[in-house]
């Protein structure tokens, strides 16, 4: 799917002008001013929608495929930049759950140290 996008050297659409295949990487998921991918997908969204007229005899125009391909490589790139916020927020959670663990290890053993410093013979 990239190494098709890149050989083509697609171009999305933005409000800001076209950008690159690889520039889809750097926008936000959301932005209020629409230099997204949400916006993104969106306006390819409206545009395959429109490029399709159904047909049971006719294959798929040309530019048909490109819009396909363009979305399917949005949503790729939405998925994965999810993806990767949902593994970095596990990551966090389980960081804090580390740390109270050893938290609660130090204090036992600190515990047990107390006791035996203080055990009455």
């Amino acid at each position: 799917m990239f190494e098709k996008a890149t050989r083509m050297k697609l171009r999305f659409g933005t409000r800001r002008g076209n950008i690159s295949t690889e520039d889809l990487w750097d926008l936000p998921l959301l932005h209020k001013n629409g230099m997204c991918l949400d916006v993104v997908a969106k306006d390819v969204n409206k545009l395959l929608k429109a490029s399709e007229e159904e047909s049971f005899v006719k294959k798929a125009s040309k530019e048909s495929e490109i819009l396909k391909l363009k979305l399917d490589i949005i949503k790729h790139i939405i998925a994965t930049k999810i993806a990767e916020i949902k593994a970095a927020e596990d990551k966090v959670i389980a960081d804090k759950n580390k740390e109270k663990i050893m938290n609660i290890i130090e204090n036992k053993e600190d515990e047990a140290l107390w006791c035996e410093s203080h055990a009455v013979w």
